[in-house]
């Protein structure tokens, strides 16, 4: 009776230790960008998910500075008793102008506003199928809605309609969730046949765009723009904290569906709204976003640009420690799998020592470890350089 019930936890920070999984946080220093201080170094950044450089933009600062002075720096409540600001209403039509969608509601964060959007729409009656990389958002959803969730193998539409024919006609109703643009790897989902199977099975569809949104689409809006999807019926999840530069996260839709989440999504409920300052800045950047198609090509260009050679460079022989290999991506997440979660953490140190912050991410985060490299519409010419330099060091021992 006398043992300590937390001394499990020094065994399990040694076992994590043990398998190259121990995880810490080093602070970042000054304004974000494609250069950062880090660690005491100046660092070129390909850690961001600040796809279009917004996070840094005056705008943003000058817009969120004269929310604060108007509004205060905190939304002080939950908006259905006391914290909803006609900036909250401003933004959420913004987006669903953006998303070309009914209506939008904005959560205090991405996560939020998928874990909010599942526990609402599905129940313990009910079934979730799921890709199987998914976001973890997605995932801890279908745990808090009580429905029966499993997952297909990724990307793979005809596992999919097996786990509808075999389990569909069991559940009220049916829930298919998946990214759209997958954050781990950078590839897509096949949206457009997840959409023809839904209408076969009567299911309704979620696609998280928190990597799609302000990326893809000529005007912006998105993955499911750039796919195709534009109109049909789905549940369309995303988050203000990437591209938007700011934070908070929303679901657009139909009238109907918004009105519904508005009186039974718990996360959006029973939180205090996003602040003032959040609100206005990702506000300001919508704007930005539609009007300045120019980052989006640019960040393309670049994309393409860096994944042509970061290919030539492994097409040499690889060494045997690092083994890398790169994911298929159609994104600016460009991901090198390695031999193993040791050899990517060296991969990654030797990156930082030649002035590049290039993250290793290894399991359970993903199944296989791998160094993800993002690219921003503001890296310049020689960052980009001077990643490729750094990348064929490293491949040459």
């Amino acid at each position: 009776m006398g043992t300590d019930p937390y001394v499990w936890l020094d065994k399990s920070l040694a076992a994590l230790h043990r398998a190259h999984r121990y995880r810490t946080v080093a602070a970042v220093y000054g304004m974000t960008g494609t250069v950062v201080q880090r660690q005491g170094q100046t660092l070129i950044n390909f850690a961001s998910n600040d796809y279009l450089g917004l996070a840094s933009d005056p705008r943003l600062a000058e817009a969120a500075i004269a929310a604060i002075q108007t509004y205060g720096t905190g939304s002080t409540g939950s908006r259905l008793l006391s914290g909803h600001r006609e900036l909250h209403g401003e933004l959420e039509q913004a987006l669903a102008a953006l998303k070309g969608t009914e209506d939008a509601i904005v959560f205090s964060s991405g996560y939020l506003a998928n874990m909010g959007a599942i526990a609402a729409l599905v129940g313990s009656p009910d079934l979730i199928l799921g890709d199987e990389y998914n976001h973890s958002s997605l995932k801890s959803g279908g745990k808090v809605s009580g429905a029966n969730a499993l997952d297909y193998r990724h990307g793979d539409v005809a596992h999919l309609e097996e786990l509808l024919k075999l389990y569909r006609d069991r559940h009220r109703r049916c829930l298919i969730t998946t990214d759209s643009v997958f954050s781990m790897d950078g590839d897509l989902c096949p949206l457009a046949a997840i959409l023809d199977l839904a209408e076969n099975y009567h299911a309704m569809v979620l696609v998280d765009e928190a990597h799609g949104t302000g990326v893809f689409g000529a005007r912006g809006s998105g993955a499911v723009e750039h796919l195709g999807c534009t109109g049909r019926p789905l549940v369309t999840v995303g988050t203000l904290s990437k591209a938007v530069g700011s934070l908070g996260g929303y679901v657009a839709g139909s009238t109907v569906l918004i009105d519904f989440l508005r009186n039974r999504s718990p996360s959006w409920i029973y939180t205090t709204g996003l602040s003032p300052a959040d609100t206005a800045a990702a506000l300001a950047a919508v704007k930005i976003i539609q009007q300045e198609t120019w980052r989006r090509e640019m960040l393309w260009h670049q994309v393409n640009h860096l994944i042509q050679q970061i290919d030539q460079i492994l097409t040499e022989p690889a060494v045997v420690p690092f083994g890398l290999r790169r994911l298929p991506s159609a994104s600016p997440i460009i991901c090198l799998e390695g031999a193993s979660a040791e050899a990517i953490l060296t991969a990654s140190q030797h990156l930082q020592s030649a002035g590049l912050w290039v993250a290793a991410v290894r399991p359970p985060t993903v199944p296989t470890s791998r160094l993800r490299i993002t690219v921003m519409a503001t890296h310049k010419p020689h960052h980009l350089h001077q990643l490729v330099t750094g990348l064929q060091t490293l491949n040459q021992g």
